[in-house]
């Protein structure tokens, strides 16, 4: 099966936006969690991608179209419900929460710069082709929910996914986008149908109030026949009959003068020859509309949840990367903060982008160098692990992707940099003589046209030479200035790698802050104790100690009369804090 028939049905669907007599289904099949993720399996075997980058921005149009299109009918519904007049449950459930749809419009075009669209992998067959793998992805998933997200039916969907076909790091973080925008894509047709029926019921309206003055006419223009011949006249076309304008219709037809049986039993007729019947037809409308307000109501419910989730957790947890880098032999990497294990996945993707290894190839062969160099590790050498930084191990899987190890690591992948990479890693290499030949270079770029100008005014050598040693120090401030703004473009400053300590100091980080100082007189004893209690306070940790290593200040002798009062005064502030409960894990430390 290619992937334009995985598809077909709901695209119709979504591209459909008038309401028809017989059964119009607005939604795919609803499938539970299990055939969800046999359904992800099947998917995965019949999108076909590609990932070379194209200027292709057919999804970047679509959603700016879709985005003025639901601002459109927003404006109509709204100004019908402020002149109060009838509008559906879905209705109110879209005008009511319109600021929502406008809030992940804002943030699908925040999120999704062309850059970065351009890099997502592409489907290169059927009617999503060049359209981004992921969003036919959220296509999908929403296709068989009723648009109804949850985080952990999608995390088995994305996981299920992936037995067959790994989605990049980029398609992940992308996830949140493409959900974003196929619930509006989705969200249109329903808007359009919603707007429609209403344009309808208000012709509808018109119609009846028509019908209605002109059987109250006295005379033979009032009879049974003529009405007839009126609503004939007026619905002259019944395979093009509306769903909601009949319904209204009918509605307001029955039960009102017996001269309009006849009209009522014509389109009886009618329907009948089409198929379908009054009852049966004003029942298909009503749980039409009933299915509308679900639907809308699950968008809506399903935008706010994409607004809260943590996406940063999701990401990892659905990530093969992550799972990968989870075996980190060291240890370290679990433990580490987001930002650094974010970085650790950067560099996987950028080795991945330019090299002939994929993503999780990558990680997984930065994950085996680190475990055959901890088997290499004797216990000898493990005592002195504590005193490394995580990313000069080798047993660390950071050692080859942002420590000693990633230049090795590189040559073994193939791995092709970028012109401006090169650049950098020169500058690194050479950074006094390429920076001091810069900046003569570029100075005397600078200072060339100058004397040229001035030789070619016959202005004597010795003045030429004077003027060029003046003119030295502000060219030679403009040349700084323009090398160190390309030093900092080629090499932005990157953070070192951290722990997390959201949740507090481990007991294998137990940390001692000792503050050196002078005790000269009481004040200043006075003043460190309170700085030491104010510390202690701010960083309420089981492993966090604080303590005073103080001395006397220089003097003549040893002992001076006056440090055995100031000692003293410092080790009863030091015990009184702690009977206080304010410095308990507080200390004081005499030099001496």
């Amino acid at each position: 099966m290619q992937e334009g028939s995985v598809f077909s049905d709901f695209l119709k669907l979504l591209r459909r936006s008038t309401d028809l007599l017989h059964d119009d289904p607005l939604r795919e099949e609803i499938f539970s969690v299990e055939r969800l993720e046999t359904y992800a399996v099947y998917l995965a075997k019949e999108l076909r991608s590609h990932s070379r980058q194209n200027r292709d921005q057919s999804l970047v149009k679509q959603l700016k179209g879709n985005a003025h299109e639901l601002n459109t009918i927003y404006v109509k519904l709204a100004a019908a419900a402020h002149a109060k007049k009838a509008i559906s449950p879905a209705a109110e459930w879209f005008v009511d929460n319109f600021y929502i749809v406008e809030d992940q419009i804002r943030q699908i075009k925040l999120d999704l710069p062309l850059h970065y669209y351009r890099e997502l992998p592409k489907l290169v067959e059927g009617e999503l082709k060049n359209l981004p793998r992921v969003y036919a992805i959220a296509l999908a998933f929403i296709a068989h929910t009723d648009s109804r997200i949850d985080s952990d039916t999608l995390r088995r969907f994305l996981l299920a996914f992936q037995t067959e076909m790994p989605l990049s790091i980029g398609e992940l973080w992308a996830v949140a986008i493409s959900l974003r925008v196929a619930l509006v894509d989705h969200l249109l047709p329903l808007a359009q149908r919603i707007q429609n029926a209403r344009v309808m019921r208000e012709e509808a309206d018109k119609v009846s109030d028509r019908i209605l003055a002109f059987v109250t006419t006295p005379g033979p223009d009032g009879s049974p026949e003529a009405i007839v011949q009126l609503l004939a006249g007026i619905l002259n076309r019944p395979e093009k009959f509306d769903r909601a304008y009949i319904v209204q219709l009918l509605q307001r037809l029955r039960d009102q003068d017996p001269k309009l049986l006849p009209a009522i039993d014509w389109l009886t007729a009618q329907l009948a020859l089409l198929g379908t019947n009054p009852n049966a037809l004003i029942q298909l409308d009503h749980n039409r509309l009933a299915a509308a307000q679900v639907t809308v109501g699950n968008i809506i419910t399903s935008m706010r949840l994409l607004s809260q989730m943590d996406w940063r957790q999701f990401v990892e947890s659905v990530s093969l990367v992550d799972s990968i880098f989870a075996s980190d032999p060291d240890g370290t990497y679990p433990k580490m903060d987001f930002l650094t294990r974010d970085r650790y996945r950067h560099v996987v993707e950028r080795i991945a982008r330019r090299s002939q290894a994929s993503e999780r190839e990558v990680a997984q062969h930065a994950l085996s160098l680190a475990q055959a160099a901890a088997q290499q590790i004797s216990v000898s050498t493990s005592t002195q692990k504590s005193n490394l930084s995580s990313t000069s191990l080798p047993a660390h899987i950071g050692f080859y992707l942002v420590g000693e190890g990633r230049p090795a690591f590189e040559r073994e992948l193939k791995y092709k940099p970028k012109l401006s990479e090169l650049a950098a890693r020169s500058l690194k290499a050479y950074p006094t003589v390429l920076y001091l030949s810069a900046l003569g270079c570029l100075s005397a770029a600078f200072l060339a046209p100058l004397a040229m100008m001035l030789i070619q005014s016959d202005v004597a050598i010795p003045w030429v030479v004077c003027f060029l040693i003046l003119a030295l120090i502000p060219v030679s401030e403009l040349a700084l200035s323009i090398i160190n703004h390309v030093i900092m473009k080629l090499i932005p400053p990157k953070p070192l790698p951290r722990m997390d300590t959201e949740h507090g100091i481990p007991d294998s980080a137990k940390t001692f802050v000792v503050i050196p100082t002078l005790l000269t007189h009481s004040v200043v004893i006075t003043e460190l104790l309170e700085t030491l209690q104010v510390h202690y306070l701010a960083n309420k940790n089981a492993n966090f100690y604080f303590a005073l290593l103080t001395d006397f200040t220089d003097a003549d002798s040893e002992v001076m009369p006056q440090d055995a009062s100031l000692l003293a005064e410092a080790e009863r502030g030091i015990a009184d804090g702690a009977e206080l409960g304010g410095v308990e894990r507080a200390g004081f430390f005499d030099e001496h």
